[in-house]
């Protein structure tokens, strides 16, 4: 199946953001929660290019961060809840809004990784005039 065209940008975003292959979309992308499959079960497109890092954990942490502590002022100087309603009401939420999004936000990396033929950096020598 190597002759399938090469995805537009926004298909490569969805097919991220639905944690399917990065090149048919169709096969899915994890076999676990974050844990890959070594091939796509419908194009077989090997999966060892992926490097995802720390980078979808990054983003999120910085995203629900933002999120999480605009919101806990905000309850804070309206209402002045106790410690305790405090740890209640963060707690979930700060768990619910780091692990939702984090295997879309990963899936969606790996497939702009794939889209833009990202690489680790290597020496380029060039002619110089």
């Amino acid at each position: 199946m190597s002759n399938l065209a090469r995805p537009t940008l926004s298909q490569t975003i969805l097919r991220g953001l639905a944690c399917k292959c990065p090149r048919c979309g169709k096969g899915k992308l994890f076999s676990g929660f974050l844990t890959l499959r070594p091939a796509c079960e419908a194009c077989e497109q090997d999966y060892a290019f992926i490097d995802a890092g720390d980078g979808p954990a990054v983003f999120i942490i910085l995203i629900a961060g933002f999120i999480v502590v605009a919101a806990a002022l905000v309850v804070e100087v309206k209402y002045q809840p106790a410690l305790w309603i405090h740890a209640a009401l963060w707690i979930p939420t700060v768990l619910a809004v780091t692990l939702w999004p984090l295997r879309a936000m990963k899936s969606l990396l790996i497939s702009l990784q794939f889209h833009h033929k990202a690489a680790e950096g290597r020496v380029v020598s060039r002619n110089r005039l």
